[in-house]
């Protein structure tokens, strides 16, 4: 079987941080590969500013290359929306029979876990590797079975400070792959123009 983590997210856009923490992951946890499952819609969180998916996914390849077993991955345009992680593991499960799926999420989101849509069904069937993100303490000793805290370093780096430091006209260089700095500054310039002009 092989070992493939899961990272959804909107990468909206992808950077520096989400790249460091998906190999340092994979690395400690002892992956084969981790997919970058690029979200059309987080049913947790406001569409709003979400650049066009198909951009995102495109971003998020390029900005991969030459880095071996980071996968960026479109799997979910094809499911109905919003996306629930249950329904994408079972379909995953399905379709890839030779591969063993760990969901990787933030201790941010481990907090809200009670939550997700059929969480309880996600503990029984697959392991979840918690990262520390500032802010929120997660006690490694109270965790269930399946469940574990990987300790990598806290990296301070959002999409938001992204599209904000874009929106007003700073710099984001060390913050965005060098390969698709200019796209992403351009894409996002255009988003917030747009968003202003409506």
């Amino acid at each position: 079987m092989k070992e493939t983590g899961i990272f959804g997210g909107s990468f909206n856009p992808i950077h520096t941080g989400h790249i460091a923490l998906s190999e340092e992951i994979r690395r400690r946890a002892g992956l084969d590969e981790v997919w970058l499952m690029v979200s059309p819609q987080n049913p947790l969180k406001k569409s709003d500013g979400l650049l066009d998916e198909r951009l995102r996914l495109d971003l998020a390849r390029r900005a991969l290359e030459g880095h071996d077993g980071l996968v960026a991955s479109d799997y979910e345009f094809a499911l109905p929306r919003p996306s629930y992680t249950w329904d994408t593991l079972c379909r995953l499960t399905a379709d890839y029979p030779d591969r063993r799926f760990t969901l990787i999420i933030g201790a941010d989101n481990w907090t809200l876990f009670d939550r997700w849509r059929h969480h309880d069904d996600i503990l029984c069937h697959h392991s979840v590797v918690i990262y520390p993100r500032r802010g929120c303490h997660v006690c490694a000793e109270t965790l269930p079975q399946g469940v574990r805290l990987v300790d990598t370093p806290l990296l301070d780096i959002s999409s938001t400070e992204i599209r904000d430091r874009i929106r007003s006209g700073r710099s984001v260089s060390g913050m965005v792959p060098e390969n698709i700095i200019q796209d992403t500054v351009s894409l996002y310039r255009a988003t917030a123009d747009t968003m202003i002009e409506d």
